[in-house]
């Protein structure tokens, strides 16, 4: 009977998984921090791997010596050592599709609550001293219709905000070297050749590269010096995109005038916290209304966590009972 295995207790139970692999596969849940802690019993068994939140190292993967197929219950495959995966022979996929409206609804979210004053005009009015009833001269505000939206990473997140953003009236560039010619024609966008290209018209900046070697910190305090005055910076995808005390140094001087993160370099973040987000928990009131921080939230909708519970199962029933495995991610592929 083929196995598979899930090291995290993401749900109460294991109805769906059942419904969805048929008789011929057993289900095992389990509740362990790291994969490290599982018994060798269950690795010894298991032939489908579910990763939500852990980690897979060339050593965890060692640990199973039937392993044919990792499935990422999301997006980013960063966390699975995909070389060691390939020289195993074992599928890495992940599920691509599963909170793509979600994630472009909150982008849209922080850059429109930022440019139209709401987060600070909301922390100004439940201050200790609420701010006067009047509006607040700030950079952030600005009619929509006049800004520029640059986009790094046109995929299905990238493109999904695209198409919401034209709607409110956004001037819409990418960048994106891996899109074919004319992906701008198709959706009446712009397009720009080179990161250098795009900053400058970027009042707004949205982030949905994925975390590649190429990708891992291509926005430093050059880069992002690029932007007009008082630009805001949107992140949606991963954390190390960007460099966080580049974006603080620009916050302070006034050069970007506000910034939503829904991802962070380390997450859940750790002691010693980045001055940033330091200054984001003390209050501090130079970054009142400037900085949104949510945490890794963006996919998230109960609609969303069935679509990744089904959605990730299906994957796997592909990858181990058919001749026809779906989402597979290359070996080659960053």
């Amino acid at each position: 009977m083929t196995t598979v295995l899930y090291p995290e207790a993401l749900y109460s139970d294991d109805a769906l998984e059942r419904d969805v692999f048929g008789p011929g596969v057993r289900v095992l849940m389990r509740d362990v921090g790291v994969i490290a802690e599982l018994n060798e019993a269950d690795c010894a068994a298991a032939e489908g791997l579910m990763i939500m939140r852990q980690w897979v190292t060339a050593q965890d993967l060692a640990r199973f010596p039937r392993l044919r197929a990792v499935v990422r219950m999301g997006v980013g495959y960063d966390r699975i050592d995909r070389a060691a995966a390939a020289a195993r022979g074992i599928l890495v996929c992940n599920v691509p599709d599963y909170g793509t409206a979600e994630v472009a609804d909150h982008a849209l979210a922080l850059m429109l609550g930022l440019r139209r004053g709401l987060f600070l005009h909301h922390d100004a009015q439940r201050a200790a001293s609420p701010a006067s009833w009047k509006v607040i001269e700030t950079p952030l505000v600005r009619r929509i219709e006049t800004l520029g939206l640059g986009i790094v990473g046109l995929g299905r997140i990238g493109t999904a905000v695209a198409l919401r953003a034209r709607a409110f009236g956004f001037r819409v560039t990418f960048y994106d070297p891996y899109r074919p010619d004319g992906t701008e024609r198709a959706l009446g966008i712009a397009r720009a050749r080179t990161l250098e290209e795009l900053l400058p018209g970027a009042d707004v900046l949205s982030l949905h590269a994925p975390l590649t070697p190429e990708t891992r910190g291509m926005l430093g305090l050059d880069e992002l010096r690029l932007l007009p005055e008082g630009a805001v910076v949107i992140n949606t995808a991963r954390g190390p995109l960007m460099d966080l005390a580049a974006l603080e140094v620009l916050l302070r001087e006034g050069r970007i005038a506000g910034a939503g993160l829904d991802v962070l370099p380390e997450e859940p973040p750790g002691d010693p916290l980045p001055d940033l987000l330091r200054a984001y928990r003390a209050r501090e009131a130079w970054l009142a209304g400037r900085l949104v921080v949510t945490p890794h939230s963006a996919f998230h909708s109960p609609e969303a966590w069935e679509d990744i519970r089904r959605k990730s199962a299906e994957t796997m029933a592909a990858a181990l009972l058919t001749d026809q495995p779906r989402n597979v991610i290359p070996p080659e592929s960053w």
